[in-house]
């Protein structure tokens, strides 16, 4: 890992710490000139429905940044947290370059890792350069917050303890869907956080690093994704409203783009691996076929929309409705799962395990699995009726 990873200690790379908030302008020049664009839109009589502009009493248009929104202009998240996501957006902005280099593909070659030439159906999870690349650039921008105790992420056998007085903890699936960069299809970054647990200090650095990634999703603080798809968007929570943010590679800005999004009550498309139907048990088989067909509680037929990418599916199923599921134990509760339920509850849906609401689950182990379902609150509560949704067996392929 570390000859892979070598040039990324570069501190030219990781923008200097902040250790106060602040929204000042010469941080983000170029959101003046985006300011003055949007207002000359406005000029010529063309009304936006993007919520990133808004007119002030004054008449002037006004765009909100992601640290705007996160500082005491906006919500007021607080200095610390306010840094760390400095950071957190600094490190996906270059995990975003990454995956859309016309070199990243030579990455394998160069350095031997798995999921280049000849690797097996069966090294489908085997970490990717990629995926190593993209935990590297985390840790050392984490590390660089100087705000963060303990990192968990699921490209490591065990949390990584940074700093005994960093008041966060900070979860995270670095490049979720990296199988399918040769294929340039959508991929993302999830991460959970949650504040350190002081009570556990006295401990040895090995179990308080474990205890503190292993908190129940009820205690999340933030939580994000982002996608690296046509678009660069970052969608995030504190705990009062789902908002995403589009970067605008002009500036280097995330702008608010999508304020408190609401998912619809019931959406008409559901996403899951059909090519396994016959593995499925006998209540998911009937919940796709009736929606499919139309005769279920929402009198039209279902769509089937499938990427194999979790963010990218979970962010398509947050904007228009739906059902997004992965039906066998095979999603990462700590990495995966709490945070895309927290998002999705945020936004007035529901993360299920087919059964029982997500938040709640107790983890007992860094990289637990289990079924995953997200989406609409109508779809998931239909689903649920069924009762029999949950995959236990998984012939013919790995989990």
């Amino acid at each position: 890992m570390l000859s892979a990873t070598t040039s990324l200690h570069s501190t030219s790379i990781f923008p200097p710490k902040l250790h106060i908030c602040t929204t000042d302008r010469r941080l983000f020049p170029g959101t003046i000139l985006l300011q003055q664009r949007m207002a000359s839109f406005s000029r010529i009589g063309v009304s936006s429905q993007v919520g990133c502009v808004r007119s002030s009493s004054g008449g002037h248009d006004e765009v909100d940044t992601l640290m705007e929104f996160v500082g005491k202009r906006g919500v007021d998240v607080g200095d610390e947290l306010v840094v760390l996501f400095h950071h957190i957006q600094y490190a996906c902005k270059r995990i975003a370059a990454l995956v859309a280099s016309p070199f990243n593909s030579a990455l394998g070659k160069h350095w031997g890792l798995g999921g280049g030439e000849g690797a097996g159906e069966f090294d489908r999870d085997a970490p990717k350069p990629l995926d190593i690349v993209s935990n590297e650039i985390i840790l050392l921008s984490l590390r660089n917050s100087g705000k963060v105790a303990v990192m968990a992420s699921e490209e490591d056998d065990l949390p990584v303890w940074i700093s005994d007085d960093g008041p966060f903890v900070v979860v995270t699936d670095p490049l979720d869907g990296s199988r399918n960069i040769d294929a340039s299809i959508p991929t993302g970054t999830i991460f959970g956080i949650y504040n350190r647990l002081v009570e556990l200090d006295h401990l040895p650095k090995e179990e308080k690093a474990m205890l503190n990634s292993l908190q129940s999703g009820l205690k999340l603080v933030a939580a994000v994704y982002v996608l690296y798809s046509s678009a660069t968007i970052l969608c995030t929570s504190f705990g009062s409203g789902t908002h995403a943010f589009t970067l605008d590679h002009s500036t280097g800005d995330f702008i608010l783009t999508h304020p408190n999004i609401k998912i619809p009550p019931r959406g008409q498309i559901y996403s899951v691996n059909d090519a396994r139907y016959f593995d499925w048990p006998q209540g998911l088989r009937q919940y796709i076929d009736t929606v499919r067909q139309g005769r279920g509680k929402y009198p039209k037929k279902y769509s089937a929309r499938y990427i194999c990418s979790l963010v990218a599916d979970f962010h398509r199923t947050l904007m228009y409705g739906g059902v997004a599921m992965n039906p066998r134990s095979h999603l990462r509760l700590v990495y995966e799962a709490n945070p895309l339920s927290f998002l999705v509850e945020q936004a007035g849906g529901r993360g299920s395990d087919g059964k029982h609401r997500i938040l709640p689950i107790q983890p007992v182990k860094l990289h637990q699995r289990l079924p995953l379902f997200l989406g609409s609150p109508e779809d998931i509560e239909e689903l649920e009726s069924y009762e029999d949704v949950q995959q236990t067996v998984n012939p013919g392929y790995e989990v």
